[in-house]
């Protein structure tokens, strides 16, 4: 119970540093900081997942640290957040390195993301299913049905 109140406020803390840039640019800082957001992601916080997930998966140094990012927004959107779960779809239709881009995938995490309420799933999903993509074939009744 403790412990999760100190990471709690851990994290309110490192949150508020964050929007000052000269605590970003501070290496102690900034691993300070990095402790706060893994420990309240590990702790299961939906935010904290998607929040630190997009950090790593952008800013993180390394192939490990992109894992990890689309580890957590994986787990994130699966919690249900919007954000993640539209960043899925973005990361499943690009491919990666290991792996093919994979449409029927993204248009999954897309779908998550639109019943959630990310205002641009919808969009993105539309337009798939007019044109379709590796491993999707193109689906004019669904492309109407999520036409905004």
């Amino acid at each position: 119970m403790l412990g999760r109140l100190k990471a709690r406020l851990g994290y309110g803390v490192a949150r508020k540093l964050f929007h000052q840039s000269w605590c970003v640019r501070q290496p102690r800082i900034w691993g300070w900081m990095e402790g706060q957001f893994a420990r309240m992601s590990n702790l299961g916080d939906t935010g904290a997942q998607s929040f630190y997930g997009h950090i790593l998966a952008f800013r993180g140094q390394g192939l490990g640290a992109r894992e990890e990012g689309v580890r957590l927004l994986r787990l994130a959107a699966q919690g249900g957040d919007a954000k993640a779960a539209y960043q899925l779809g973005v990361f499943s239709l690009a491919g990666t390195t290991a792996n093919r881009p994979d449409a029927s995938e993204a248009a999954r995490w897309w779908a998550m993301a639109a019943k959630a309420g990310h205002p641009l799933a919808t969009l993105k999903l539309a337009e798939l299913y007019q044109r379709g993509g590796p491993g999707l074939l193109p689906d004019p009744q669904l492309a109407r049905h999520y036409q905004p």
